[in-house]
């Protein structure tokens, strides 16, 4: 195994003085608002609540990747609110239904707490392209900024330019990198990788340990397989490792990513998700869909939503601001 290595202070420490997330996530959900809150709105500028209205809203809401469950049950909400509350015009209607949206996701605002353990290892996981070691990268910063120290584990061993990718999130950051020596020869075990990772993270007091994993579909059994042995060898470096086991989701590919969540849940057990590129898509409805979908088994905490590519645009989930932003 080889590393690199450059002191946490070394870098920032603190967030940039023009940081402003909240004006951050309105730009990034642009096309989202343009495509539901816009023309939801149009629907609410005054005139009978009447099925025409409702039969028009369903609509909306399921182009923007909502999906057949979540719109069912923010419909029967509106329903009941109308009822309870003697509503009479669509102008009234705007309101409830930011309510009724809040709380369907407000369950999976629940940021996540790395003070549990020391080093806390983050396992990450998602398809090719989702944008994992991206957020893996934003994510080094992001704890950096809190004062944390951060260890990368090159994990995805299946892909040539993995490595190297996160090499250079590795520089970038100035944080460590545990990855396996780039010497032509066939790929390396990403668990003996991640194993390295973490007894280097404790020999240096290293706060938090991001695990890349590699890229892979649900319908790809051998690799499905090779990372639930990655999880077991974690979870033999350190009790209850891994302490978090997060799947990054990209927001475009819409209601497949509710498959996705199904499919690692049943493979890994996650703790998490990281929704990305909600910039780039006009269905962030999609969040919708997932917490629609948790509503009875329990929620999957969002823990880190993506808006943009600037390395401070991974941050938090907050319901009431991700609504907020939806709408004019």
């Amino acid at each position: 195994m080889a590393s690199f290595f450059k002191s946490k202070n070394d870098s920032t420490t603190s967030e940039p003085a023009n940081s402003n997330w909240g004006a951050r996530v309105r730009q990034g959900l642009s096309r989202t608002r343009d495509n539901l809150g816009k023309r939801l709105s149009g629907l609410f500028g005054g005139g009978a609540i009447d099925e025409d209205l409702y039969e028009e809203m369903e609509t909306i809401l399921l182009t923007a990747d909502a999906g057949v469950s979540a719109t069912t049950w923010l419909l029967e909400e509106l329903r009941r609110k109308v009822n309870r509350n003697g509503l009479t015009d669509a102008s009234q209607l705007k309101d409830a239904l930011q309510e009724a949206l809040v709380d369907l996701l407000e369950p999976l605002a629940q940021p996540l707490d790395t003070s549990t353990h020391r080093p806390f290892i983050i396992m990450l996981t998602g398809v090719n392209g989702a944008g994992k070691t991206t957020s893996i990268g934003k994510l080094a910063h992001y704890y950096q900024l809190q004062g944390k120290s951060v260890l990368l584990a090159a994990g995805d061993t299946f892909r040539a330019a993995a490595r190297e990718q996160l090499m250079a999130w590795g520089e970038r950051n100035r944080v460590a990198v545990i990855a396996q020596e780039s010497n032509g020869q066939q790929r390396g075990d990403p668990a003996a990788v991640i194993f390295d990772a973490v007894n280097a993270a404790k020999a240096r007091g290293i706060d938090i340990v991001l695990a890349d994993t590699a890229g892979r579909l649900a319908t790809q059994l051998h690799l499905m397989e090779e990372i639930k042995k990655v999880k077991r060898v974690i979870a033999k470096t350190e009790a209850g490792a891994p302490h978090e086991t997060l799947l990054v989701l990209d927001a475009n590919t819409g209601q497949n990513a509710v498959n996705q969540v199904q499919a690692f849940d049943d493979a890994l057990g996650l703790s998490g998700l990281i929704v990305t590129k909600l910039d780039g898509t006009a269905k962030g409805g999609v969040l919708a869909a997932i917490a629609r979908q948790r509503q009875q088994k329990g929620p999957l905490p969002v823990r880190f939503i993506g808006v943009g590519e600037g390395l401070d645009d991974l941050r938090p989930f907050v319901a009431s601001e991700f609504v907020g932003a939806l709408f004019d």
